[in-house]
């Protein structure tokens, strides 16, 4: 309204300046009027405030603590006692701050992403457990595998009757002596099947001094090459509906696994092998590569109209779950004799009783 006062003093009256204004002269002076605070009149039927206090008294009592105002109203109502309605009690419960749950409820920890990463062997292992049909309708098989990230050759694994977090104590000790792990050098990873988070494995890889880490729960992509190395084994053509023993499942693991680390040339190792890369190989074979390439490029030029041809080389870093600030790593063939190991080829693993 100060533009109406202003008005008014240069008209000579608020007459004058509510018509020229149009503004209703009574909205002028209501809101002249100084205002005073509406009070609400406590309604006639309200309860007291003693009343009030009895009221929360019985819905926080131990008897009635874990029940619905509709509940107590019932329960009280069959024992002859009448305190007020259920939507006045939930009236008091709003006041108190106590329209909720009341009991304790289990509270989910925060599960931090795990974030790896591995630029030789022997630095990441990703390890799980799959299910292999056995030759009744609900029998099964366990396979135990032990992936190296880096270069995705399986360093061990193991085939018995059931899950047992004494047998997958065992193949990580046989492990880690067959590769000779030094203590602080190997980071475990896994994901939270109860085999892996046991206090038997625990006290194993503490005494070992290797790192251990977890999946997050229900999230899948936190152990992705073991999955993915469990994908490329069941679709393989000569992967069966059943094994009708556990001597048929050894029988496949041992040829899977041999062509897996030595025969297949692995996508994202530039279509090198596991072994290749595992023991040191890579080097050679990628100087080998780019002989023939640059002698085909030599042949026939005008059937490379890019140019002369470059050798896929596999990564010089892997990542479980990259930072998104982190850079693509990719490595030329120098990288690889200097960052991939020199030693010989060691057989795969397999310890000589599967008995679970």
């Amino acid at each position: 309204m100060a533009s109406v006062d202003q008005a008014a003093r240069e008209l000579g009256g608020a007459k004058a300046a509510c018509d020229a204004l149009g503004v209703p002269r009574a909205t002028y002076y209501r809101d002249r009027r100084p205002r005073r605070p509406r009070v609400r009149p406590r309604p006639p039927r309200a309860l007291r405030d003693d009343e009030r206090k009895r009221v929360l008294d019985t819905l926080n009592s131990e008897r009635f603590a874990d029940q619905a105002p509709a509940e107590v109203h019932a329960t009280l109502l069959d024992e002859g006692t009448y305190l007020c309605s259920t939507r006045t009690m939930y009236r008091v419960l709003e006041f108190s701050q106590q329209v909720r749950e009341r009991r304790d409820q289990l509270r989910h920890p925060n599960y931090e992403k795990p974030e790896l990463l591995a630029t030789r062997p022997n630095e990441v292992w990703s390890w799980d457990i799959t299910k292999l049909k056995g030759p009744g309708t609900w029998s099964h098989f366990q396979l135990y595998v032990i992936l190296d990230i880096f270069s995705r050759y399986v360093v061990g694994w193991l085939l018995a009757d059931g899950e047992s977090a004494t047998l997958a104590k065992r193949l990580i000790a046989e492990t880690c002596a067959k590769e000779r792990v030094l203590p602080g050098q190997l980071t475990l990873h896994a994901d939270r099947g109860p085999s892996m988070r046991s206090k038997t494995l625990a006290q194993l890889l503490a005494d070992l001094s290797i790192v251990k880490t977890h999946s997050r729960p229900h999230v899948s992509n936190d152990n992705p090459f073991s999955e993915s190395h469990f994908k490329t084994m069941k679709y393989r053509p000569e992967f069966p509906d059943r094994f009708g023993s556990r001597e048929d499942g050894l029988a496949f693991c041992r040829r899977f696994f041999d062509w897996y680390n030595t025969r297949h040339h692995h996508s994202a190792l530039g279509f090198l092998t596991p072994a290749q890369v595992h023991h040191g190989l890579a080097g050679g074979a990628l100087a080998h590569r780019a002989v023939v390439l640059a002698s085909a490029h030599a042949a026939h030029p005008e059937r490379f109209p890019n140019g002369a041809p470059r050798v896929a080389a596999p990564p010089s870093a892997v990542w479980i779950n990259p930072p998104r600030h982190e850079p693509d790593h990719q490595l030329v063939v120098s990288d690889v004799i200097t960052n991939t190991s020199t030693r010989s080829h060691h057989e795969l693993l397999m310890p000589s009783s599967t008995n679970s």
